[in-house]
């Protein structure tokens, strides 16, 4: 069991943790007055751009889940009572769709990494011992003081920015839920409508008390990442409508 652990730890260290902790290095050293937290920020950027296919895939997936309700509602009272018809029905209408129901998921799946490194780098703050980390073309920084803006220790953990990434949750949530018509006098929400609903509001929660828990590197890791979703979404809604609005004119 010792080795097996120990196995997956040097892949850890190899594939995650020393290339971003390398790549922190670098960014503090040519950003101006060699601010960590801005350095966070634009290695966020860095990350959601490369990543930037697989999120815009997430959303247009997200968005055509969100079209097919009226028709998996359907489904769902078709087989009211015969779930595994159900199931198999709602799966034959994604693949004649070309949805990907867990496409979404991936972009997600793809910042936990970053999430962990960033707790393990600032969890007991900047050590010397780190610096063995270092690749050998990366100069070896003779002082860092893990800190945003000179004012916020990113050591130590931070209501504030914890809030605030609460907050940027619940407005990036928002945005990617459509709103719903109005049900009909009598008319049950169904399950699927009910959950996403709860987690607009249980979500952000969540990550407001885990990110006041942690170091205040991960909430502000979390605030970048979460602006930087709420500008993609609006990105692509904006592109989408304009093909929309230039189609009618086309085919005239």
């Amino acid at each position: 069991m010792d080795i097996i652990f120990g196995f997956f730890k040097g892949i850890y260290h190899f594939a995650l943790y020393q290339p971003i902790f390398n790549a922190l290095i670098i960014l503090v050293q040519y950003i101006p007055g060699k601010d960590f937290g801005i350095a966070i920020i634009v290695l966020t950027f860095v990350f959601r751009f490369l990543t930037y296919p697989l999120g815009a895939q997430a959303i247009r997936a997200q968005k055509r889940l969100s079209e097919l309700q009226p028709k998996i509602k359907e489904i769902q009272k078709k087989f009211k009572d015969k779930r595994e018809e159900q199931a198999r029905a709602v799966m034959e209408l994604y693949r004649a769709e070309g949805v990907n129901p867990f496409a979404s998921i991936l972009p997600l799946l793809l910042q936990i990494p970053l999430f962990i490194v960033f707790i393990n780098i600032f969890s007991h703050g900047i050590q010397v011992e780190q610096f063995n980390y270092l690749y050998s073309f990366v100069a070896r920084p003779d002082l860092i003081e893990p800190s945003f803006l000179g004012m916020v220790s990113l050591n130590e953990k931070n209501i504030m920015l914890a809030v605030a990434a609460g907050i940027l949750q619940f407005i990036q949530l928002k945005q990617a839920n459509p709103k719903t018509k109005k049900r009909q006098k009598g008319e049950k929400p169904d399950m699927a409508s009910m959950m996403q609903s709860q987690m607009m509001y249980i979500f952000p929660v969540f990550m407001v008390i885990f990110a006041s828990r942690v170091p205040a590197a991960f909430g502000l890791y979390l605030i970048a990442t979460t602006v930087f979703s709420i500008w993609q979404q609006w990105f692509i809604a904006r592109k989408e409508r304009k093909t929309s609005e230039l189609q009618p004119s086309q085919n005239v």
